[in-house]
Order: C-alpha cells, then structure tokens, then sequence
C-alpha cells in the first residue's frame, strides 16, 4: 500500500513539472506578430520523454484525424496505429481530444483539462494539455499531452461503499446430503453493517449459525437456503421493529447475493396513500398504463360510477370513455408525463349509461412493486350546468328568453363580416310596441310581463332558421334577418309581423289589443357595422311611430339629418337651462265683464344666442323625452311666482304643468316650496293642466291635483273639448277654470257648430260654477259672439301678446287695472 502511495505521488509530481514545462516551451517558440509558433519549434528537439505521452491532432475539413502517437499515448488510446480519424478512437479518449484541441484553437493558446476514464474496472483520472501549433505546409497541428495522475480507484468498489442499501456476499456451505445448511458472510458493505445494527468487522467471515443478527433468524435462513438450494432469484421483506426491510435474494451456484434495502419510508408513504386514497370523498384509482387495467379503485368511486368493485376491476379504462372521445383521451394519455392535470373538460360514463363531466389530476407511482397512474376525478357535471345556464342567461333575455342585446350584436357582427365580404344584404329590424304602456298602467306589470312573454312566442315562430329575434330592453325588440334579403321582402315581413303582433291577447280573462311599429335598415346601404345599422333602424322606427303607429318604415338619409338636428337640440336645451337662456313672457287674461285684466298666463321662451327665439312647440316635446321638463317646470313656476308678487293682488298668474312633472311625485313639494320663497298667497296662482294627465296613473294624479287644490291653488283644464273624454274628467275633479281650445274660438264666425260648442262649454261651466276662458281671440266679431255665449275671460292677440316682465306693468295701466301690489 505504501509503494502504491509512492509510485502515485511521483507520477504527480512528474505531471506538475512536465505541464509548465510544455506551456514555457510554447510560449519561447510565439514569434512576434504571429499567433501561434511553428511546429517545429515546439515538438521537435527537446522533447526527450514527453514525446511518448503526445498524440498529434492534424485538423482537415473542420475535422481531427491522429497523425503520431507516442508509446505512453497508445496505452492510453489502447490503439498503436497513425494516421487514423478521431471515430476509430475510443469514445471517452475521442471526446477528450476533440474538445482540448478545439478550445486551443479557438483560443490560439494551450489549453489544459483534467478527465476520468475507466479502465478494467478502475476510474483512471487523467491531464491532457493542448499546444497548437502551425504547420509548415499550411494548416494547424496540435500536440496533446496525455499523463495519468497517480491516483484510482476500483469503480465497483466505489459504489457498493457509497450506496445506502446492504451488500453481502454469502458462501454456502453444504451438508453431508449436499444440501444448504449454512451461510459464511465473505464480503459485505458498509451500509450492511449499520441496517443489521452490527459492528462492521463482527459480520466478516462469520457463519449465520452463530447468531447475533436479523440475517440469523430462521425466517431469513429458510429464504437463503431455498434459494441456494435451487439457484433462485426472490425478495422478500421483513419487519423489524420500528423498521421495514427489504431482501433481495439471487443464488449462483454456491455464492449467494444478498441486498438489503430499509424501505420504512416506502411502507410509510404505503399507508399514508391508503388512509388518502381509501377513504378519499373524492373518486380516485389506479390503471396499468400499458394495458390500460384498473388496479385498484376507492369506495368514491364505486359509489360514484355504479360498477361493483369487482366490475371495476375486470375493466380497462377506456370502457369508461364516450366513444367519441376515446381518441382524444388516449392521445391524452401517450402526451401525459409524471404528473398531469385537465387542461379540457372530459367526460366519463357511469353504469347506468348517464354522463358526467370531469377534471381529472393523475401522477405516475409504485403500487405494490407495479408501475402504475393514479387519478382523481372531480365531478364538475353540475358545474358546467350551472356555468352554461349563466353562459345562457349572460345573452338571454330573463323575461322572455328571447337574445338579448349582447347576443343580438355579436350575430349582426358575424352575419355582417359574411354579408359584406360576400356582396348579400342583412336587414335589421327594430320593433316598438304600440300601447304597451296602458297595458300596464290599467292591468298591472304582471299583466304587462304576460304580454312581453306572448309577444316572444310570436316573434319566434315568424322569425325562423338563421334569423333572429331579440328583446333589446322594456317594449322594444329586434329581428336579424341575414339571407339576402330584398328590400320588398323586407317589407312583407315587417307587414305581416305587425299583423302578427297586433292580434288580441289573451290576458286573465281579459283580451287586450296593442300594435307594432317597425324601423327597418338595409345592408351595405344603410350601413355597414352593426352601430350604424341599429341605430339607422331606430331612426326608422321613430319615422314610423311619427308616423300614426302600427305601420313599418325604412331608413332615409334625411332622418338621418333630422336625427343629428335632434341630438343638436338635445345638447342646446341642457346648455340653455345650465347657462340661464330661458325667460318667461306674459299674456294678459281679460275679464269679459270689465275689460280689465284678471291674471297673466307665464309662457316659456327660449332666446337662442344663435337662433334667436324657438319656438315652444319645438323644444318642449323634447325636454319631456330627455327628462329636463321636471327641473325646467320647476323654474318656471318659480320665476312666475316671484314675478307675480309684484302685481295688483286681485291680478293672478297661470302656470302650465306638464304630465312628465306628474311623475317626480314632488310636484306638491315643489309648488308648496315656490309659494314660500316668493310670498304669493296660493289663491293668485292657476295651474293649467291637459287631459293627458288622466291617461296613465290616474288614481294617483288625482291625489296630487286634489292636494294642490287644498293648498287653496286653482285647477284649470286646458285645451277643453279636443280630447276624448272631456266632460268625464269634469266628474272627476272639481276644476276652478276650463279654457276653450283655439280651434273653436277660430271660426266662430263662420260655423255654426263652433258657436253651439262654445255655447254649450260657457253654459256648463256656468251649471258647475267652473270658470270659462277662450283662448286665441283675435277679432272683435270673436269677442262679441264670446261675451253674448256667456264666457268669463279670453286672452288671444287681439288684447296682447306674451310680453316679458319688464313690460306687464304697462299693460296694467294699458288696461286700467290699479298697480297696487300685494301677495
């Protein structure tokens, strides 16, 4: 051992003088300007005993070829022969020289690298120093150094020593029969020493007879005698205490291999997977992935699928599968790695035929000494359910089930990217019931819902195939019509669906009737986006509804511009009321009996600072749709309350209050709030009213109008005898005025009937004791036949126009009535 330690040390020694002495010679030879030194100055000379330890490397074609080799180099190469390519060279040894020779050009400087090779079973560690160098005939040569350093090592050896299982060497001994009777230990680890808890240098040479260790007791000896007796190869295990072990038995002749392997952690890990796996909630088992078997399932799952635990395992996995998915699911398999997780939905069927959808998660694992794939399924079955009824409802109407919205814009998107690539027209179609709302006010919302439910089952049995129909909010819905279709075909289906849809339904025993009305837009030429085509429908639509309900119209560009005009006034009217553009003008009320003035009528104005004065008809209809008519009749009544304070306090002032105000529910708030701040006492204010407000939310309204009444305010009806049931509303509520519409006044002197009318308004107001007043008197032959039927006040051009504040004063003295002022 010690000469061994000797000859390592020398070589080691001769190996760290023999480098530097090759680097300095390489580096003598480096003339100036050059990058490497010529071959000849390098490898020829002085050399001595280096040159057998170098393999020259001639390069060719970007490839190695050995050109010489010297007696220590072919030991090492085990191969004597010139002039051969680095592929005939052992692997280890090619590799080696490839890569020094490599980075020495690369680098165009020696380079140095340690390397292990095996030989008869010893690992052999080894320097090689790359020195290149150029050739005199052009190219580049290298020359490897090759030293072994002085120490190896048996590899076997280094093994059996480093490994954590027991290995032993047994010889057998025979009785006088020739049979085993008894083991002699010959060669052991480590590692065997400490899983049989024994001194190491106790086991060497001992005979299992003698006892002392786990190997001794019967159970083991029984194994190994049976084994040697029969030249076997077997395992078993054994446990031993607190400890599981493993035996690993294999019998040649009369020397038997013994492995011990501590598999404690196994055997717990074991248990631990059957308390998880056995009593898991959650459907698990394990499949042979080669022949696709089940080996083992837990109680979930056969509760949960419906085989029998025996069934179960007599299947193989894909018995489970839907027959169009099986493709799927074994390419699943043959991609799945270690572990794997569901990155799609599978299904699985039970056995009861049914099918559930599921999640699966699987590992790859040891079970009982077989290669298996464990999985767990989750049942997402209900899930999916639950997450496509919210998919559905997401672009569903509730009510209805018709599509909604959402849904009805993503199919005109699609149907439009077709339509337009492909030169065919889609028409849209945007539906508005007609009278829907009385359906609810005289009815009730439920009753509105079952009409909303019968109108979705017309509309789907008229609209068919790749059509389709949606609910867009409230009364209004929509129908995607996407087959080419032509502008008269458009128009014969709009007119027999508004035939469809105006058919009495049948509601709680109740038939009621309403209408349709439908705007309709044609690709490409009223659009080509689905922005454009909806809203060009709904111009359309408004056209119709314009134009006495119950009919269809198509889209034109004037609507357009009368659209655009209409958003104009929009913007201006909210301008107007934030930057204090409206006024109020006044028109004197004349007592027929004294010629005197009786009160004022307050008139909106709108002084446009670039149009001027606009007319009321234009943009009170509008400020009611945009709901600006609630704070705007708000600030009415209160500027005509501040203004009226200031007359004669025999002189009153009439506010107009439009139905829309009705509906805030804090009108009488409101007109309490106006008389507060501006002192008037409420028997000089008169609100005039229209018989639109009994059309809807009647019982209601009339509660408001009654305690307005109480507040000692007046009540006139305005427009009387142009509405259908005039004289029932007088029934009603007991009204302090009713005005007599202008269309009589105008042609009292020329009819007949318009003097009967009149005659007959002024001779019922009298009867009820309710206050007449004509309006729109504009002749002195007008004023006669009013004063002559009775009627108690007028107003109109012939006395005055609306005039502004600053000028009722003058209207007063005009007329003789005393400016006195109080509240």
């Amino acid at each position: 051992m010690g000469a061994a330690r000797k000859q390592a040390a020398k070589a080691d020694t001769k190996m760290f003088e023999d480098v530097p002495v090759l680097w300095r010679k390489w580096q003598a030879a480096l003339r100036l300007g050059e990058n490497l030194p010529r071959y000849e100055d390098v490898m020829l000379g002085s050399l001595g005993r280096l040159a057998d330890h170098i393999v020259l490397l001639k390069c060719e074609n970007d490839a190695f070829a050995v050109s010489r080799t010297g007696r220590y180099a072919q030991k090492w190469l085990g191969d004597e022969r010139w002039d051969i390519p680095m592929r005939a060279l052992p692997p280890d040894c090619a590799t080696v020289l490839a890569e020094v020779a490599t980075n020495a050009i690369a680098n165009n400087r020696p380079y140095l690298r340690t390397v292990h090779c095996v030989r008869d079973g010893m690992v052999r560690t080894y320097d090689v120093l790359a020195l290149p160098t150029l050739s005199r005939w052009g190219g580049t040569l290298i020359g490897a150094y090759v030293n072994e350093r002085g120490a190896q090592y048996n590899l076997l050896d280094a093994i059996f020593s480093t490994t954590e299982d027991g290995v032993i060497s047994l010889s057998t001994i025979r009785d006088a029969t020739g049979r085993p009777s008894d083991f002699q230990i010959v060669h052991h680890n480590q590692a065997a020493a400490r899983l049989l808890k024994v001194v190491e240098s106790s086991l060497q040479w001992q005979h299992l007879s003698n006892g002392g260790h786990l190997l001794c007791c019967e159970t083991v000896m029984a194994q190994l005698r049976e084994a040697a007796d029969k030249n076997l190869r077997e395992q078993f295990e054994i446990d031993s205490g607190d400890r599981s072990l493993r035996f690993g038995v294999t019998a040649f002749g009369d020397i038997v291999s013994l492995t011990i392997s501590d598999i404690t952690s196994l055997k717990q890990r074991e248990a631990s997977f059957r308390l998880l796996f056995d009593g898991n909630p959650m459907p698990m088992w394990v499949f042979d992935p080669d022949t696709m078997a089940f080996l083992k399932v837990n109680d979930a799952a056969v509760q949960h699928y419906g085989y029998a635990r025996e069934t179960f395992l007599r299947m193989k996995v894909y018995d489970i599968w839907p027959k169009d998915e099986c493709g799927s699911h074994i390419q699943a398999l043959q991609d799945i790695g270690n572990t794997s997780q569901s990155e799609r939905h599978w299904r699985h069927v039970r056995a009861d035929g049914s099918e559930i959808c599921v999640l699966t998660f699987g590992r790859r694992l040891m079970l009982e000494g077989r290669d298996g794939y464990l999985v767990a399924v989750v049942d997402i079955t209900e899930r999916r359910k639950a997450e496509a009824r919210i998919a559905y409802m997401a672009h569903h109407d509730g009510l209805t089930n018709l599509a909604n919205r959402e849904l009805y814009q993503e199919r005109l998107k699609e149907v439009l990217d077709v339509g337009n690539t492909a030169g065919k027209r889609v028409a849209v179609m945007c539906i508005d019931l007609d009278l829907f709302k009385n359906v609810n006010d005289s009815f009730g919302h439920p009753a509105g819902d079952c009409v909303l439910r019968q109108v979705a089952d017309r509309l789907r049995s008229h609209v068919r195939g790749d059509n389709l129909a949606a609910r867009l909010g409230g009364d209004e819905f929509a129908v995607l019509l996407g087959a080419d279709i032509s502008p008269n075909e458009a128009s014969d289906f709009a007119a027999q669906l508004i035939q469809t849809l105006s058919a009495p339904y049948e509601i709680g025993g109740n038939e009621v009737v309403i209408g349709a009305s439908i705007g309709i837009a044609l690709s490409p030429g009223d659009g080509t986006s689905t922005e454009e085509l909806m809203r060009n429908a709904d111009m359309a639509l408004y056209r119709a509804k314009q134009d006495g309900r119950c009919v269809h119209r198509f889209f034109e560009r004037e609507m357009d511009l009368q659209a655009q005009k209409r958003r104009e006034m929009e913007y201006d009217l909210r301008h107007a009321f934030a930057h204090g553009e409206f006024e109020l003008h006044y028109q004197p009320l004349i007592d027929v009996a004294t010629d005197q003035i009786s009160g004022f009528e307050a008139l909106l104005r709108w002084r446009h600072p670039e149009k001027d004065m606009i007319s009321p008809a234009e943009f009170i209809p509008v400020a009611e749709e945009i709901g600006l008519i609630a704070p705007l009749g708000e600030w009415v009544l209160r500027e005509a309350c501040n203004e009226a304070v200031k007359w004669p306090k025999q002189v009153k002032v009439a506010v107009n209050l439009s139905p829309m105000q009705f509906r805030s529910r804090n009108l009488v708030q409101v007109v309490i709030s106006a008389l507060a701040s501006s002192g008037l006492s409420p028997k000089r204010l008169e609100l005039e009213i229209t018989e639109t407000v009994f059309l809807a939310e009647t019982e209601a309204n009339l509660a408001i109008l009654h305690q307005l009444r109480e507040l000692g305010v007046a009540i006139s009806m305005d427009d009387f005898g142009t509405g259908y049931s005039s004289l029932s509303y007088l029934r009603s509520f007991p009204f302090d005025k009713i005005k007599i519409d202008r269309s009589f006044v105008k042609d009292l002197a020329e009819r007949s009937d318009c003097v009967a009318i009149v005659g007959a308004i002024a001779g019922l107001g009298r009867r009820l004791k309710i206050t007449t007043i004509a309006e729109g008197v504009e002749t002195n032959e007008q004023l006669d036949r009013l004063r002559a039927e009775g009627c108690n006040e007028v107003q109109g051009f012939l006395f005055s126009s609306a005039k502004p504040a600053a000028e009722v004063e003058q209207l007063l003295l005009r007329f003789g009535t005393r400016a006195s002022s109080a509240a």
